[in-house]
């Protein structure tokens, strides 16, 4: 029992608390874009495989310069490249997205 008591121990101080993890915290409707996202968005917008291609352009707060209207109307117009998500997606459902996208910082490469 002691022996089971101190790897409780020991993983648990392994584990990074919430003070060290680092990146922003989101709030309840950035944790829903980012669940939609993830959903629809992802698989296009994010490089799946070192090896695999990456088939649209990585989305951050800065994408579209910014602006939270055209983030918005893109996705749920779409574009000749990429399908339009008004039918999929309630209006509350794509600003959780462009909520959780605004919280996303460009990449520095």
């Amino acid at each position: 029992m002691m022996r089971v008591t101190w790897l409780v121990l020991l993983a648990a101080a392994a584990l990074p608390s919430a003070a060290q993890q680092s990146g922003p915290v989101l709030d309840s409707q950035q944790l829903e874009g980012l669940r939609h996202f993830n959903q629809a968005c992802r698989v296009c917008h994010t490089k799946p495989q070192m090896a695999s291609p990456q088939y649209a352009p990585v989305l951050n707060g800065a994408s579209l310069g910014g602006s939270e209207g055209a983030v918005r109307a893109y996705i749920a117009n779409g574009t000749e490249r990429m399908p339009g998500f008004r039918y999929h997606f309630k209006p509350a459902e794509i600003d959780a997205i462009v909520s959780y996208l605004k919280s996303v910082a460009p990449r520095v490469d």
